[in-house]
């Protein structure tokens, strides 16, 4: 039976990196800001700034340089450190998944259901 492998590693500080946050990581540097890989994922700009923030705090080191905003814009880079926790954890990932066996054929993306309008 096919089996799609999926991971999450917890840290020695408590934290938790699975595969939400290295999207977010893997969407930064390619997007060159937060509010851009926010934007590819769907995600509120708070809740990808809160997630940066909290990586930096459970790995103690800051995985994402910052430059702000403005009228000529900001942006974001990985730093090695966040270059180093993907190529990791996409490591232990294809690992993992070597072991499990071919993933399964990719699934249709769900359809959401229309919100109801208010009564």
């Amino acid at each position: 039976m096919p089996v799609r492998v999926s991971l999450r590693l917890d840290l020695a500080s408590g934290g938790r990196v699975g595969p939400g946050k290295i999207a977010l990581l893997e969407a930064i540097g390619q997007a060159g800001s937060i509010s851009g890989a926010a934007r590819l994922l769907g995600m509120s700009y708070p809740r990808a700034w809160n997630l940066v923030e909290a990586l930096d705090g459970e790995l103690g080191v800051a995985v994402v340089t910052r430059a702000p905003g403005g009228q000529r814009g900001g942006g974001a880079a990985l730093t090695e450190a966040g270059r180093a926790i993907i190529a990791r954890y996409r490591g232990l990932e294809a690992a993992a998944q070597q072991l499990a066996g071919p993933p399964p054929p990719p699934r249709a993306p769900a359809r959401r259901k229309a919100a109801k309008p208010p009564a």
